[in-house]
Parts: C-alpha cells; structure tokens; sequence
C-alpha cells in the first residue's frame, strides 16, 4: 500500500520463502520492514515450483548443520512462526535415502553427519530392496541419455544407499511462503506487490533507497537481496559483484508430476547414479534431475522470458529415468509438471553475506536447494546484518551464528561471496 509508510530500516526484494523468513526474523529483531516483490504475492516465484525437499546431504560442515537445524522449525511450524496465520504448510516426515553414486561417494560426507549429530541408516542393496519395495538396485552410472543405447542395458552391479528417517519434504512450498509473510506482517512487516525495483540508491559509498517502476521512493539504512532468478539484476543495480568469487545465473529447471494410482509411501529417493529424484505427492509423483552432464542446461538470461509450459523431452527423460527405478511406474505420454527458475551459484551453495556497498545485503544463489533453509537463513541473516551494521569485519573474521534449536555454532564465512569454490561440491542441485 504505497504512502502507508515513507521509509524502512530495512527493504527485503523478494517475498518468496526466503525473503519472508528474512522479514521475519528482521521484524522480531525489532526493525521497520518494507519487502517488495513484483509478483501479485508471497511465494508465486522460484517457492512456488520448489520440490520442497529436507534432506541434510551437504558437502561441508556449515551445510549440514544449517539444514539440520532447519527441520527442526518445519517439524513445528506453528512455534516457529509465532502467530495464528490459518492453514499451514505441513513437513512430510517420509525419510530420504541417498543413492550410492562415484560422483559424492558416502564416505565424503558421512563424517559431516557424524560431526552435526544427524541420524543415518547404511543400506547395502539387499536392505535397500527390502525397504523401497519395487526399486531397482542397479548401479548404472554414469547417467545417460535415452537415445543413448547403454541406456537400456540391464545393471552389472547392484547399490545401496543411506538413509536419514527424520528427512521428507514441505507438501506446500507456496504456503510455506504465504505463513512466514503473515507472521512478518503480523509482527509489523509491510509487503508491497506488483512493482519491481528500478534503482538502488547510494550515496558515500552506502545504500539510501530503492526506487520502483512507479516512481515510488522508499529510503532506508539496509536493502537486502533476496530476489531469486532476479538477484543478479539486482546487483547490477546496485553496482556490486566485482570482488565476488562466485557468481549467480538464472536456470530454468523443470519438475514432473506423474499420476499413480495407489500413491508413493515410500522415502525420498536422490539417484544421481540415474540423475533423478523423486518423491510422494498427492496422487501421485513428483519426479526431477539432478543435472546430469549428459542432459544440457538450461541457461537464461531473462527470467521473465522463460517458458513456463513443461516440455516432452525433458518430461520424459526425467520420469524414464525414475521408471528405471521403480520398473512398475508408467510413463505418461503427456507432460505434466511445474516449470521453475532457478538462481544457481557456480558452486550450488548460497551466498549468505555483505556486499562492498555498505548497507546491501546478499540472500541469492539458493541453487534449488535452499527452500528446506527456509526457517534458518532469516536467523542468520538477521544476526549477520546487526552484527555488520555494528562494526564486524565479516570478510576479515566470518559472524558466528549460534543456532537456537541444536546450539550449534555455524561459521557464516562457508556462505561468503569470497569464499574458495568447494571442491567436494557434487556440483548439482544436491549442493
């Protein structure tokens, strides 16, 4: 509602999940919060088409603890938001079992379960057959595609897997947005849709407003960026990324829906070895890639000019692929699904940080893989930007942000725009 409020402390861009929840926890803190987003409301971006999938493989220790603490605000929820906000999204506690696959073997990241505390199971192949009842175990790495005749070619060798029980998913991800907007409004948040930010102004090397596509000025001390596919336009705006180390890029990505009859009680599956995933949903499955080299990427330049009709040819390698897992599902001749953008970092870890221009903020780079952070990254960043806008040297010595729920200690620096590429990084959206 534009006039209601002259100026913020803080302008969040981007009311998806992890705009929401940044407003939110800006809002406890104490701040005045304007959140701005183009769309009609919270949620219907990147959130919207989000698989929703908590799951705690990571490839480094910051990884695997923020998620790990994260599920602890989706197994309650209703706490975690503070207000009476009506219907809630709901987490799924299925399990999830990773796949083996040569490309992140278990014993890479295992110790980082042992390390955060994260209940695991190991399945050898047998096990795995046992608890997935009509999986195939084969091993048939390296992904291929299906005009590729190896494709076809019965497994030589069987696999197995580990599984974490307190793993699933969010059966709502726009919801989930929808929620943490209400408890950020309910806390004094104002949301602003349906305009898009034109300018970020500056003065002596500070932030000192935003200016929106009606004119509309709205002054304010912080600006933080949490505008998914949109970020990197974002930072042009603002004039930053020269001394980033990791870059962001728009990425279509597309999921599919396959309708099954009697429904899928089964784990999360991650199958890189096959370079799928998939998971219950009502009525049916929901099915993704996890990029394998063998299928192209699907690069933007503009977001807003991505076809958001699902496509043949990915519906059907991707759910060909899941069918080579779970031999009694059938493939639809017709394509059904979500079509998303993703707002991928180089090395698919988020950057959670500062930028050179004092007083903007970075929540970008969430690589499909950071709506189960949902319910942490607001913490994080809210403890980020008050200990940076009083006095600490980030860059030179990272914020320490002490989880509420496991009290684990989380190194931020893991999240820098500066950071070193992480090699043991599956360089997927497995992250």
């Amino acid at each position: 509602m534009p006039g209601k409020r002259p100026s913020a402390d803080v302008v969040v861009i981007g009311a998806g999940v992890i705009g929401s929840s940044i407003a939110l926890e800006l809002a406890r803190a104490g701040h005045q919060v304007i959140v701005l987003d183009r769309a009609a409301g919270p949620g219907q971006g990147s959130t919207a088409a989000s698989s929703a999938i908590v799951r705690f493989n990571f490839s480094t220790t910051a990884g695997v603890a923020t998620a790990w603490e994260a599920h602890f605000g989706w197994l309650d929820w209703a706490g975690h938001l503070g207000y009476d906000v009506g219907d809630l999204a709901m987490f799924r506690k299925s399990g999830l079992v990773m796949l083996d696959v040569e490309a992140a073997p278990r014993t890479s990241w295992l110790p980082l379960f042992d390390t955060i505390g994260v209940p695991y199971e190991e399945w050898d192949s047998a096990t795995l057959a046992e608890r997935v009842p009509g999986i195939d175990t084969g091993r048939y790495w390296p992904p291929k595609r299906l005009d590729d005749e190896e494709f076809w070619e019965d497994a030589k060798h069987s696999l197995g897997g580990v599984y974490t029980p307190d793993a699933g998913y969010v059966s709502d991800p726009g919801l989930a947005a929808v929620n943490l907007a209400a408890a950020a409004s309910a806390r004094g948040a104002e949301f602003r849709f349906r305009g898009a930010v034109t300018a970020v102004e500056k003065a002596g090397g500070r932030v000192t407003s935003v200016r929106l596509s009606d004119g509309t000025r709205i002054p304010c001390a912080v600006v933080v960026n949490a505008a998914g596919p949109w970020s990197g336009a974002m930072n042009r705006l603002a004039g930053v990324g020269s001394d980033f180390t990791v870059g962001v890029r728009p990425m279509r990505q597309e999921v599919a829906h396959v309708p099954v009859p009697e429904g899928y009680g089964g784990p999360v599956v991650a199958d890189m070895d096959l370079g799928t995933y998939f998971r219950g949903e009502a009525g049916g499955l929901l099915v993704g890639g996890t990029e394998p080299e063998c299928d192209p990427l699907q690069w933007t330049d503009d977001p807003d000019a991505v076809d958001i009709h699902p496509t043949a040819a990915v519906f059907e390698a991707q759910v060909t692929r899941a069918a080579r897992r779970l031999p009694d599902l059938a493939v639809p001749n017709r394509a059904r699904g979500v079509v998303g953008v993703y707002d991928v970092a180089d090395d698919w870890t988020p950057i959670y940080d500062r930028t050179d221009l004092e007083g903007f903020y970075l929540a970008i780079g969430t690589s499909g893989n950071q709506f189960k952070n949902a319910p942490v990254v607001g913490q994080l960043m809210t403890e980020l930007i008050d200990q940076v806008e009083n006095g600490a040297d980030h860059d030179a010595s990272p914020v320490r942000f002490r989880a509420p729920r496991t009290g684990l200690e989380i190194d931020l620096g893991a999240f820098s725009r500066k950071r070193n590429r992480n090699t043991a990084n599956s360089g997927t959206v497995l992250g």
